[in-house]
């Protein structure tokens, strides 16, 4: 085992923000009045299966602030909490690129503020337009700030990607991240590694893709189920069985395995408002199951990326 893994199976966001900025970083989440066009008819109107009517943003102030505003409230707390004087503005939640340009070129230019060192766009991968991919390359070059789009994938298999209500195919999300590369930009892929309808081999697939396509972070989601959401009346319907705690860490430490060891794992659990969930993490906290999983690595004699066979790799 390479000696950086010594603290960590893998390679965790934090360190190579620390690595990157000099210090540590913290992430502000910036509230838009956006949508998707899986929501607004575009596409579809009822979103992905497990989508609540807040999008992923139920920790967020209110869009009626500005992005101005909203980072300022933000940092000072942080900055204040934790001492911290960086900070990437995170747009966060639906679809963010998902405005005309006049709009998205707005509401990014408002997060070039001092402090803010990298501008996080989360979005989908039919809704990546050339003209915001110059702006923001054209923002990054002029302001010096990194900037990376934060892509859902959350399967690597179209069948999957059906049930879920998707609404773009795995050979979208990588031609989408063909064209964000060739813009000078970065991705981090979003997956959820205990989907009921993927197997292990999937998982191994989608980690090795990800690998071989370049991507340059991942974001991992356990599945959690809203009140509400489609997949709310489908779990209680008993349509499927959620997976155990056991079979979500050995799905993630497989899926580690085969991820190259140079791309950053921002995190490899999500959270959800408790009031409206109906599952979220067999009830455990997440730095119980996430120490759970590096116990399992460490068993096992695993870390990330020993078993991706780095022949095939495209683009980094």
């Amino acid at each position: 085992m390479d000696l950086k893994y010594i603290n960590s199976p893998w390679n965790e966001f934090s360190n190579y923000l620390k690595k990157k900025y000099g210090g540590k970083v913290y992430k502000l989440p910036v509230n838009l009045p956006a949508t998707c066009p899986n929501r607004d008819g575009t596409i579809g109107k009822n979103g992905c299966i497990f989508c609540g009517g807040e999008g992923a943003g139920f920790e967020l102030l209110s869009f009626e602030l500005s992005v101005k505003e909203q980072l300022q409230k933000n940092m000072e707390y942080i900055g204040r909490k934790y001492k911290a004087d960086k900070f990437i503005a995170y747009f966060q939640n639906y679809t963010n690129t998902y405005f005309t340009y006049e709009k998205f070129s707005d509401y990014i230019s408002q997060a070039i503020i001092p402090k803010i060192v990298a501008i996080y766009v989360s979005t989908r991968p039919d809704c990546i337009y050339p003209a915001h991919m110059e702006f923001l390359k054209n923002i990054s070059i002029n302001h010096n700030v990194d900037v990376v789009l934060e892509l859902g994938l959350q399967s690597i298999k179209n069948e999957t990607l059906k049930v879920l209500n998707r609404g773009h195919t795995v050979e979208d999300f990588f031609t989408a991240v063909d064209i964000v590369k060739s813009y000078g930009l970065d991705i981090c892929a979003h997956v959820i590694n205990d989907l009921p309808y993927d197997d292990i081999s999937d998982i191994r697939k989608c980690a090795s893709s990800l690998s071989d396509a370049g991507v340059n972070q991942v974001k991992c989601h356990s599945l959690y189920i809203l009140d509400d959401t489609v997949l709310g009346e489908m779990y209680k319907a008993g349509s499927f069985q959620v997976l155990s705690s056991d079979m979500f860490i050995k799905r993630t430490a497989e899926f580690l395995s085969y991820l190259d060891e140079n791309i950053p794992v921002q995190r490899l659990i999500g959270r959800a408002p408790s009031e409206r969930t109906l599952f979220c993490n067999w009830n455990m906290s997440w730095w119980k199951i996430n120490d759970m999983i590096q116990s399992y690595m460490i068993q096992n004699n695993l870390y990330q990326g020993c078993k991706y066979n780095r022949e095939n790799k495209r683009h980094l």
